[in-house]
């Protein structure tokens, strides 16, 4: 066993390593006064910094939590290290070379697991480096590079590389290194074969993956031969060192360009990220072949200081798998303070292909803020749902709303519920704002769990009985004039035609009267019925679908039409009111969908829109002043 680390040593880690240096090396860190420093802790979630670093004394301290301590402390708490690994960790990042009260200078193999895990991955991340810029092999992974926009600066750079076709190339390199077949395959770059140890990587291009403070913990491999069996890209599995979740690719590059800008951007690959930094967007970063969840936002968060006007900005692809992921990163919106948007480049190109198609300016532009990820959500949401039907509406207002009452500012919450109003085509805004608000207080007041109270079920224009079809009142007023016009198509149809049987079914809003309509019209038209009235009749009940239908046509038939005195005056008086009625609905149901599309729509379909809105309002005053004649 390694004895225990000279005391002189350890004294020497401590001075020749800033706290603050360390301590920026994973989060932001501003002025606290009185020469100290804060930042959002680690070791807890909170939305005010708590975490004070004395660079001075060389002590941190959070006020939430109460961790403190000095530097190797914090690398033993913030890594999950023991107290000898976190003074070599640091010792080798100083160049200070270690004593050991017994046993004098500590042997490779006999330093702690973490520390012996990232080395092997340090020394496979050169090899690997090494294999894609002089391996004749390589050409492959090179060529690959080059027609992405890659050259060789860029591949070193970002530390790409190259794993051989063979089965134990680096396994055999490490061994000679003095690491164990046991070391080998705890790190992941190995795995068990047949007759020991094999490489895990072979005859692929190689992206290291670094942890926030540089080291490199796992690697990202693409596949580049079609006698590759394996997935597209291959990623190191969960180990010691290396938990996909709990990684950012690019963060290392980023850290510091973040936490200035106040800005990160979420891209969904390598060459992404590469594309990005290569064309001055260095706040870049990527998830590691999983989604981007609550882990990742914790390192954000701790870069950009929970700061209200920070911005993260997401460049899915725009085909549906992007579009289901920037879904999956709303719903963790609410563990941000920043603000959170959504960029989809031109043709749904990601970054790399954009910055090939058009240069590093249209990936600049790209990363601009763009639609915001709540306004992206409700467009997908709303975009499954009939508008142009009350239920449809209904239904995506109930999804939508408790959308809306997620958004944190409570001012751009009632902006955007209004926006929801027109993107829905629902015309009474303060209907759709007022029910966003008792989502937002109940979400509040209960945490947003349990279900839904009844008062906040979803938005409906009447109630409909179990049986099928609304419960009709069919001498209800509103249902008179177009019963007044049906009994005058049967009794005195020499009065209503030829202009009743233009009249569409859908004319008459009652189901039962719409059936009647549908009755004459396949009957032959009320213009039948002046030639063989009794005839007509007969041939209209026949016409009837079913006894209720056929029952309402004999009741109108003989039932006492209203105004005593019928003429032309009266029939023209019915046939206009039943018109305009149909005219007005029909201008509100446009004027629904105008509205809509003026909240995100095509041009062309809008401008159709309103010029059908306007015909039909002249036609709606001319039968206002003309009467029967306009019809």
């Amino acid at each position: 066993m390694a004895g225990r680390i000279n005391d002189e040593d350890v004294k020497a880690v401590r001075d020749a390593v800033p706290i603050d240096a360390v301590v920026s090396e994973y989060l932001q860190l501003r002025n606290a006064g009185g020469g100290n420093l804060k930042g959002l802790c680690p070791f807890h979630d909170e939305k005010s910094p708590s975490f004070q670093v004395s660079p001075s004394k060389g002590l941190f301290h959070c006020f939430g939590c109460q961790e403190g301590g000095d530097t190797l402390t914090f690398v033993m708490k913030v890594d999950h290290l023991s107290f000898s690994e976190a003074v070599e960790r640091l010792a080798a990042q100083a160049g200070i070379t270690l004593r050991y009260e017994e046993g004098g200078y500590n042997p490779a193999h006999q330093r702690g697991e973490r520390i012996r895990l990232v080395e092997a991955h340090k020394i496979a991340a050169q090899w690997y480096a090494e294999q894609l810029a002089t391996s004749p092999e390589a050409e492959t992974g090179r060529i690959f590079l080059a027609e992405r926009g890659f050259d060789q600066a860029a591949a070193v750079h970002f530390g790409v590389g190259y794993s051989p076709q063979g089965w134990d190339h680096l396994t055999r390199y490490l061994r000679g290194k003095g690491f164990t077949d046991k070391e080998l395959v705890l790190s992941g770059l190995s795995q068990e074969g047949r007759r020991g140890p094999i490489d895990r990587f072979r005859g692929r291009l190689m992206w290291p993956i670094r942890d926030i403070g540089g080291e490199v913990v796992g690697f990202g491999a693409r596949k580049l031969y079609e006698a590759d069996n394996g997935p597209k890209y291959l990623n190191t599995p969960d180990t010691a060192i290396y938990k996909k979740s709990q990684v950012l690719y690019g963060i290392d590059l980023a850290k510091q360009n973040i936490a200035k800008a106040s800005r990160a951007v979420v891209v969904e690959g390598y060459t992404d990220v590469m594309a990005c930094h290569l064309a001055g967007v260095t706040t870049a970063i990527a998830t590691c072949g999983t989604a981007f969840g609550g882990d990742h936002i914790k390192i954000l968060r701790r870069l950009l200081m929970d700061n209200g006007s920070a911005r993260v900005i997401f460049t899915f692809d725009g085909d549906a798998a992007g579009q289901k992921a920037a879904l999956r990163a709303f719903e963790d919106d609410q563990k941000f303070a920043a603000e959170t948007y959504i960029a989809i480049a031109p043709d749904g190109m990601d970054p790399c292909e954009l910055r090939l198609a058009k240069g590093d300016e249209a990936v600049a532009d790209l990363a601009e803020p763009r639609t915001p990820l709540f306004e992206f959500a409700l467009r997908q949401i709303v975009s499954r749902y009939d508008l142009d039907t009350p239920a449809g509406r209904a239904a995506a207002l109930d999804e939508a709303a408790p959308i809306v009452a997620r958004i944190k500012n409570s001012g751009a919450q009632h902006e955007v519920a209004v926006e929801l109003a027109g993107m829905l085509g629902i015309l009474d805004t303060q209907f759709v704002v007022k029910r966003v608000a008792q989502l937002a207080r109940w979400a509040r007041e209960r945490g947003g769990k349990g279900p839904v109270p009844s008062s906040l079920k979803p938005y409906e224009t009447a109630p409909r009985p179990a049986s099928g079809g609304p419960a009709l009142q069919l001498r209800n007023p509103v249902f008179a004039t177009e019963r007044e016009l049906l009994k005058l198509a049967l009794q005195r149809p020499e009065l209503v035609s030829p202009a009743f049987d233009a009249y569409g079914v859908d004319e008459f809003t009652a189901a039962p009267y719409a059936a009647v309509r549908q009755a004459i019209l396949d009957a032959g038209g009320a213009e039948y019925g002046m030639q063989d009235a009794q005839e007509y009749l007969m041939r209209v009940r026949e016409a009837a679908p079913e006894d209720t239908v056929r029952a309402m046509v004999t009741e109108l038939a003989v039932e006492a039409i209203m105004r005593r005195a019928v003429d032309e005056n009266y029939a023209g008086e019915q046939l206009v009111t039943v018109r305009r009625r149909a005219v007005e609905r029909r201008v509100q149901e446009i004027q629904i969908t105008v509205r809509r599309l003026e909240a995100g729509g095509d041009p062309a379909q809008l401008a159709a829109a309103r010029n059908e809105l306007w015909v039909l309002q002249q036609y709606d005053q001319a039968l206002k002043t003309r009467g029967p004649a306009a019809l």
